[in-house]
């Protein structure tokens, strides 16, 4: 008898310890939940790039510099700095970025949790999957031509230099660069969960770990960096 009380009284600690563990999960889900929405509903308020400041820019570095890449990079980069000197990589760092079955190269100029600006490109032409983000995307287009297409249209989206592709959060399209293309592209909204789109075709295709490692050392750097500024 006793031992049948021993076993009882185990067990009922047991059964009594399960809603502790799931009480507790249940709760820390309701808070990160309550804690995303509240950021959710303000996110605005986390931005340091204005919208029209980098049209303005991306045009004026156009006009100043004509088909240069290089020197247009150079225009927008030295500015941004002048601007915001303790968020910009002045460094130009270009790794190669495969993402949607396209292929291109990039330089990230900032990175943080709520915003990314790089230049993004290829000498050569590519064409892809857009992927379906949770940021808005604004692709600056530098030089050469960028084309897009969303299913039920019978002609494509042409955007030009000067011009700016919006994708909005959560739209997917087929976009294509037919020949060399450069574009500032800045994205905000939540950018952690756009990172498993970018690094997809390089762990399932192509392989290739040292672009991974410098896409992931680059990154990581300026997101902690910003996140030590308080730059969420």
């Amino acid at each position: 008898m006793p031992r049948s009380n021993n076993k009882k009284s185990s067990t009922s600690k047991a059964d009594g310890a399960a809603p502790s563990l799931f009480g507790i999960l249940a709760m820390l889900t309701a808070l990160l939940a309550a804690v995303f929405y509240v950021a959710e509903q303000n996110l605005d308020k986390f931005y340091i790039f204005d919208l029209d400041h980098l049209q303005d820019l991306s045009k004026r570095s156009i006009a100043a510099h004509g088909d240069d890449t290089k020197a247009i990079v150079k225009y927008i980069v030295d500015e941004l700095s002048e601007k915001l000197p303790n968020n910009i990589n002045v460094q130009e760092e270009w790794v190669f970025n495969n993402a949607g079955g396209a292929m291109g190269a990039m330089y990230i100029i900032h990175a943080s949790i709520t915003e990314y600006l790089i230049i993004f490109g290829t000498a050569v032409g590519t064409e892809g999957h857009t992927g379906r983000h949770t940021a808005d995307d604004y692709f600056h287009i530098l030089t050469g031509v960028q084309q897009a297409y969303v299913p039920g249209e019978y002609a494509p989206e042409v955007y030009p230099p000067g011009s700016v592709h919006h994708l909005r959060r959560g739209v997917v399209k087929q976009y294509k660069m037919p020949e060399s293309c450069f574009a500032l592209e800045y994205a905000r909204g939540w950018i952690p969960p756009m990172l498993f789109f970018g690094f997809a075709d390089g762990l399932s295709s192509t392989l290739d770990v040292q672009t991974l490692w410098h896409t992931t050392r680059i990154t990581g750097r300026e997101m902690i960096g910003n996140l030590l500024r308080l730059k969420i």
